[in-house]
Formats: structure tokens, sequence, C-alpha cells
């Protein structure tokens, strides 16, 4: 099934943006994990929309009930069920999309996949509403990778070319990432705003770039091919809406580099084994090094936009101006980033609970 992951916990969302709710079912989860519901909430507080002018204007409290997994603040071994109400939706703005698609977004392919019988209001299943069960899970699963030590975190690494101050490779200053505009650098910060505002005023979208890195992993975690640490990340960060491209450590980077240059070389720090560099991103063959798990998205412009667009109508096969209707983010890159450290966290304690690691070194 397209909307579920997992190999060692099953994670399956639901809902339509425009629906009587949206929610996920976590299953696989051991009993007594503790949950810190608090925590949860304001960690789904820095993706609710509607908290300033630099997203959308709908306004949702995104305020999970859950239904059974959790009793008196812990896991309790049945499946973790939560439902997000929806509350304030505009569905009229979207009569006219199943016939005349918006450009870059979902209307068209999922038109032909299904017939008209999907729900096109708000973008239905293929909207960035869907985001909120997801880092439902993922705050749950931050939890219990920070009892392990474990700490995953993101900040916004570019928007329309105006670059924050990128994580130092080798330690990643995650906790100076500011929480109000997730970014290292305060200056490049009011910059990305002032573009994104330029965009709105005209009508118009940016996109840009969300960096993330996970600490304090142990060495061994994961495996080789398919079930590798960038093959499961990178599966679940393409659920997210508008995200169009995953690189690992210099990503790309690397491709111009001599192996000289791109190698890490090995190291004994405090009687660990370590790398003087990190241009790997931390994973070797798919399994953890130890270092930094370091990663960046790339998120495309929102493709709705008020600015007249050229689609065209389907029931007529003629070509027709599109102007736009409804509620929609300037920049989704913000909003982003707490739903990329949610996709890290799961695939992270995913591949933590499979786990069957043992020390084969000799001595």
């Amino acid at each position: 099934m397209s909307s579920t992951y997992g190999d060692n916990l099953k994670l399956s969302i639901f809902g339509q943006s425009h629906g009587a709710g949206i929610g996920m079912i976590l299953d696989g989860i051991p009993a007594g994990l503790p949950v810190d519901l608090d925590v949860l909430q304001a960690f789904l507080n820095r993706r609710a929309p509607g908290q300033n002018v630099w997203s959308t204007p709908r306004k949702e409290e995104d305020r999970p009930e859950f239904l059974s997994g959790i009793l008196d603040g812990f896991t309790c071994g049945a499946p973790i069920a939560a439902v997000i109400r929806n509350k304030n939706t505009r569905s009229g703005d979207y009569d006219n999309l199943k016939d005349c698609p918006r450009p870059g977004h979902a209307d068209y392919t999922a038109q032909i996949k299904y017939g008209g019988f999907q729900d096109a209001a708000g973008g239905g299943h293929f909207s960035g509403r869907l985001t909120a069960p997801l880092c439902i899970a993922g705050g749950l699963c931050r939890q219990w990778l920070a009892e392990r030590g474990i700490t995953v975190a993101a900040h916004i690494a570019a928007i329309t070319g105006i670059r924050d101050t990128p994580f130092d490779p080798l330690n990643p200053e995650v906790n100076a990432v500011r929480s109000e505009w997730p970014v290292l650098n305060a200056e490049a910060g009011a910059e990305m705003r002032a573009a994104i505002d330029a965009a709105r005023m005209a009508g118009d979208s940016v996109g840009g770039i969300v960096e993330c890195a996970v600490t304090g992993l142990p060495a061994g975690i994961g495996e080789p091919m398919f079930g590798g640490v960038e093959s499961r990340i990178a599966q679940i960060v393409y659920g997210i809406p508008a995200v169009k491209g995953v690189e690992f450590g210099d990503g790309f980077a690397a491709a111009t580099l001599r192996g000289s240059e791109n190698n890490d070389a090995f190291t004994v720090t405090e009687g660990e084994i370590r790398t003087v560099t990190n241009h790997s991103g931390g994973i070797l063959g798919g399994i953890t090094n130890s270092m930094p798990v370091l990663f960046r998205v790339a998120v495309k412009p929102t493709p709705s936009i008020s600015k007249q667009q050229q689609s065209v109508s389907l029931s007529r096969g003629e070509i027709q101006e599109l102007t736009v209707k409804g509620r929609h983010d300037p920049c989704i890159v913000p909003r982003a980033v707490p739903v990329a450290e949610a996709a890290a966290a799961i695939a992270i304690f995913d591949l933590i609970l499979g786990s069957t690691r043992t020390d084969r070194r000799k001595p």
C-alpha cells in the first residue's frame, strides 16, 4: 500500500485535506516507551498552518486525539492510532480543478489515475496537510530516539539561493537552530523572509532546501543495498509533497572530487573510531559509521499560486487560463523543516527496531 511505510514498525497515514479528519496508525511499537504529549504538541505546532504571513492563512489546531496505543503516559503495545479533525476548510475553492488542473500539482495525474473519483478539495490525499499525521508518528519516534541519546534536527539551508550557515559535518550545531525561524544565521533568515514576502505579494511562490542531521547514532545501523540508511530515509522523505531531491553527505558535489579528496580518513578519538572528514554523511555501504548522518532535501516552489497560468480544460480538450483560488503557502520550506525531522526519525527508529547487530570484532 502506498500510504504505508516501514519494515519493523508499520506507519499508515489516512485522510484527505478537506475531509472530516486526517490521521495515522503506528504499529509494531514496543510497550513501555514513554510519551510526552506536551513535547509532541510543541513539535506539531512547528508545522501547523496559519501562524504567520509566510504560511497559508488556513488555521488548524493540529491537536491529535489518540484512540489507542498510549496509556498513562506510556505505549501499551497496541497499535497507536491518532486523528486530527479538520475544522477550517473551504472546499468550494477547488471546484474547477478536476476539469482544469493546476500546473505543477497532482490534479491531472490524479484525474487520470482515479478517473474523477478522487477528492480534489485541497489536493485530497496528495495534500501537504497529510504531513501533520506524519509528524505525529515522527514526533513520537523523535522522543524515543532522544531516550537513546540520538538527536534529529533540521534547518532551512536555502531559499531562492539565500543560504543559511550549513551544519558542521563533524559536529552539527543542532541546538543552535532558532525555533521560530529555523536557521543558524539570523541575517540570512531575515533575507529569506523578505524573499518569500516579495513572492507572495507578486502572487508567486519560492522553494528551497532543508538540511537535516542525525547525531548520536552508533556504527552498524542499516543494511546493504535496498535496506540501507539512505534508501530508507529517502523513501519516506519522498513521501513529503513537493520534495524533488535528496542527497547525503556531499551528495552531487562528490562527483566533482577525486577519491583522495572524497574519502574520509579514519582516526581514533578518545578510544572511538571516527573519521577526519564526513563527506559520506555518516553512511558507508548503507550502514552508519558513527559519524553524524547528514542529508539535504530539495523542496520545489508551491504550485498553487494566484498568478494566472496556462492549463487545459479536460472536458473540452483545449487550452484554458487558470487562476487558482484557496489558501496556500508562498513557501513550503519553513513548515517542511519539522516534517523532514519527522521522516528521518521514523526511518531511523524503524532501522533500530530491526537491528540485530552483534559485535564481531576480533580482540
